[in-house]
């Protein structure tokens, strides 16, 4: 047996970046200047900026990044000292349509423009309500009233009274008749100086007292007069029509230029076209309508009361605005992104509606500006996502009634549309920007620019000066103590933790502020002046063990042996793997047995896992890679005649991933070579097909994890865990675990091929291939091809040469 020894391993330097005290610029926060710029986001910042400075349709940014990058925050701080420009977006108004009553009229006004004309039409209105009535009742207005009136009245008495002289001539009397509430003029004939009804005439005649022609004279010059009479009617109507119209004439003559006077005023003061054909309109109405200021009525008195109809709905007022808005959208609902048109219901629940009731929502108070909204929040949202697509791509805006979408409602308007003119920044994570991306075709013509918002960033002085300076906002954001510079090191030393690599320094932000904040409170506690790195450790104790309890009860099952992890000896087709359990607030890792048990066959290497719909496709993938690594090595010259089962023992909620592939090599590898593997070390890594081992993710967990069972179980000074080399750049081990493998208790080997980590894990050397496919005796490889060869010859024998395929994964394809 030829045995390998001397193995290296990572020193205790490696295993973690120390923050030098030099670094640090200053000896306490308090020296400090607090932090304005937005850091470590140079590329997404060019990529905003390009969005912002490109006019042209469609250049609406969507930012994509992790939480707590400081998406929303930078962005908001960035739109705010962006150079917007002197010119400060126009008011939107929207005024009543005279002649379409439900399609309101819009009018665009210079900045401020709107308040002042909606404060101008509100005192026109208040003029007319005052001074119309009082000109109704002066001396001026009734006498000339008075004389049309009494002018008519004469023309009609003149000629009623020639009607009467005619009458009286012909022997007849003109009487009023009541009939039921109203009385009409009649004819009476007049016999001998007395009024007598035809029915008097008539028994007259029969008492012969007069001639029976004498009577039938009397019919005839009686029908001819009530002819006559009912011409006269009509003539009197004619005049009673007449005196409307003289009187309308005198309305407006003596009213309209109280009117005209008060509108010239404000056409004068707003010479903009479009206020000129709606100030004509106006006119126009209120002389058509010069009888509401005289009726007693109460829906008239109301109505003068209001007059609503010539009031202006001033929808979105830059008065007090100066340069483009920025708007910051966090409930992105319908109404609230785009406003609406509310309705009021009567007492029969009839929906009532006017221009009066469009109200405007954050997409138009952002017109000439900057609109940032959430991606997600926007999308569930029934109907904002495609409000938004057609409002971005039409340039045009239209307010609706949400109502009306969903719901049946009879008050309806179509307010004239808007041209918008806003640049939308969406904030998202990268999966809703590639989902909307290929699934949805608009969304790439109107989302032209995507910014990055990187989770890390290259650490040197500056880093680390941008950091210090950041510390200080929130120290005075917050009101918390100052960090000393041993504070500043410890929080700069877990950035670089959570970064994941030693040469890089996180730009979650939002972790590191609550750092900062329990870090002042327990310092607090115990009566400190200032954060120290004892307080920055503790602080970040207390954050994991809140929510460590599922990692507790794991070691607590491997210290009681109910999960079963040996961490000496040695044992055949046996290892240490290491896992993570991603928790979403904190991970951790913890070791987990795979064995491996290899058997005379042609099923290859069957992953019990997946058998038993346990495995993630990553997880699979591996399997099979594993599987070529062996049919590469072992079977380039002769069949490859294997059975081998791998399974993760006591595995019950499923696995994925595939660091663990060059394990379940290395436990394959001592099952076929009989050698046994040791116990007291653990093993992470993934494989490619040529042997070479490749980095995995949550290496500082997977060590940590498999360092506290070693050390409940009791530290032996052999113990360590296998990882790739390529992942010593990212080790920021805890100091507990450093201080281990600096007193020779704890080793962390970097590995770079299959050979390197067998050699260490039997402590017997890997061996090199022969010209003829053989490997040398002695070595893990010669015995695992003379055990390969051994169950081949064995198979053809016990199977007479008819090799079938069982079809299992990994097997020979």
């Amino acid at each position: 047996m030829k045995m390998r020894t001397g193995f290296a391993e990572l020193t205790p330097e490696k295993l973690r970046w120390t923050c030098c005290p030099d670094l640090i610029p200053v000896a306490s926060t308090n020296e400090a200047r607090a932090c304005e710029e937005i850091i470590g986001q140079e590329r997404a910042l060019r990529a905003i900026q390009t969005g912002l400075d490109i006019k042209s349709l469609g250049y609406n940014v969507f930012i994509t990044g992790m939480v707590g990058t400081g998406r929303t925050t930078t962005v908001k701080q960035f739109l705010e000292r962006l150079e917007k420009g002197d010119r400060t977006p126009d008011d939107i108004l929207y005024v009543n349509n005279f002649k379409y009553p439900d399609e309101p009229v819009l009018i665009m006004l210079p900045s401020g423009q709107g308040k002042l004309f909606a404060e101008a039409m509100a005192r026109l209105i208040d003029l007319l309500r005052t001074n119309i009535p009082n000109l109704l009742k002066s001396p001026y207005y009734a006498e000339k009233r008075d004389a049309i009136v009494e002018s008519q009245q004469k023309k009609q008495r003149d000629i009623l009274q020639r009607f009467e002289e005619e009458a009286a001539e012909q022997g007849f009397s003109v009487i009023q008749v009541q009939m039921g509430m109203f009385t009409r003029p009649d004819l009476i004939p007049v016999i001998e100086g007395q009024p007598l009804p035809f029915a008097k005439i008539e028994g007259l005649v029969k008492e012969k007292k007069i001639s029976k022609e004498t009577l039938e004279t009397l019919r005839t010059k009686y029908e001819e007069l009530t002819a006559k009479l009912e011409d006269i009617f009509e003539k009197l109507k004619e005049i009673d029509e007449e005196t409307r119209t003289l009187l309308r004439g005198w309305d407006e003559e003596s009213i309209t230029p109280v009117i005209k006077g008060g509108i010239d005023e404000v056409r004068a003061r707003f010479a903009f076209p479009k206020i000129g054909a709606y100030l004509d309109d106006v006119e126009k109405a209120l002389v058509k309508t010069i009888d509401l200021f005289k009726n007693q009525k109460k829906e008239d008195k109301e109505r003068v009361e209001h007059l609503l109809e010539y009031r202006v709905n001033l929808l979105v007022d830059n008065s007090d605005q100066r340069g483009a808005p920025v708007v910051m959208e966090t409930n992105p609902s319908y109404v609230n992104l785009f406003g609406s048109i509310e309705v009021s219901y009567s007492r029969a629940g009839m929906g009532q509606t006017d221009f009066t009731m469009i109200k405007a929502g954050s997409f138009l108070k952002a017109n000439g500006g900057y609109l940032v909204i959430n991606a997600l929040d926007a999308l569930v949202e029934p109907g904002v996502w495609a409000t938004l697509k057609r409002t971005l791509r039409n340039q045009i805006f239209e307010i609706q009634n949400y109502l009306q979408m969903y719901l049946f409602s009879s008050a309806r308007l179509k307010p004239e549309s808007i041209k918008s003119d806003v640049k939308v920044v969406m904030i998202g994570d990268a999966s809703i920007y590639n989902l909307l991306y290929f699934m949805d075709e608009d969304f790439k013509k109107i989302f032209k620019i995507k910014a990055e918002f990187d989770s890390e960033m290259d650490k040197g002085e500056k880093a680390v000066g941008d950091y210090v300076r950041f510390i200080k906002k929130i120290c005075d954001e917050d009101a918390l103590m100052p960090l000393d510079k041993d504070g500043i090191a410890a929080l700069i030393e877990y950035a670089t933790r959570i970064a994941g690599r030693q040469r890089k320094i996180s730009t979650r932000f939002h972790v590191i502020a609550d750092v900062i904040r329990e870090s002042s409170y327990w310092a607090g506690k115990d009566k400190k002046s200032a954060v120290g790195r004892d307080d920055v450790e503790k602080a970040i104790r207390e954050r994991f063990e809140r929510v460590s309890l599922i990692e507790d009860k794991i070691q607590e099952m491997i210290e009681e042996g109910t999960i079963l992890i040996d961490t000496e000896g040695a044992v055949v087709g046996q290892v240490n793997g290491l896992s993570v359990y991603d928790m979403g607030q904190f991970m951790f890792g913890k070791p987990t047995r795979i064995t491996a048990r290899t058997a005379m066959g042609r099923a290859g290497v069957i992953n019990i896992e997946r058998e038993a719909d346990m495995s993630g496709p990553t997880h699979n993938k591996g399997v099979l890679i594993l599987g070529g690594y062996l049919r590469g090595k072992y079977a380039s010259k002769r069949p490859f005649s294997l059975a081998a089962s791998l399974a993760f023992e006591q595995s019950y909620g499923g696995v994925d991933g595939d660091s663990a592939s060059s394990t379940e090599v290395y436990a394959i590898l001592s099952s076929l070579s009989g050698l046994a593997l040791r116990q007291d070390l653990a093993v992470t890594g993934s494989l490619n097909q040529k042997g070479e081992i490749q980095p995995i993710g949550g290496v500082n967990e997977k060590i940590e994890g498999f360092f506290g069972v070693c050390r409940a179980k009791g530290l032996t000074g052999t113990q360590g865990v296998l990882i790739p080399h390529q992942n010593a750049q990212n080790l920021m081990l805890r100091a507990d675990v450093v201080a281990a493998v600096r007193e020779g208790k704890f080793h962390v080997y970097p590995v770079r091929t299959i050979d390197e980590g067998i050699e260490i894990l039997t402590g017997v050397e890997a061996g090199l291939a022969r010209e003829d496919g053989s490997y040398e005796e002695g070595t893990v490889h010669g015995l695992v091809d003379r055990e390969l060869q051994r169950l081949a010859s064995g198979w053809k024998s016990f199977s007479g040469g008819n090799d079938k395929d069982e079809g299992q994964a990994g097997g020979p394809q």
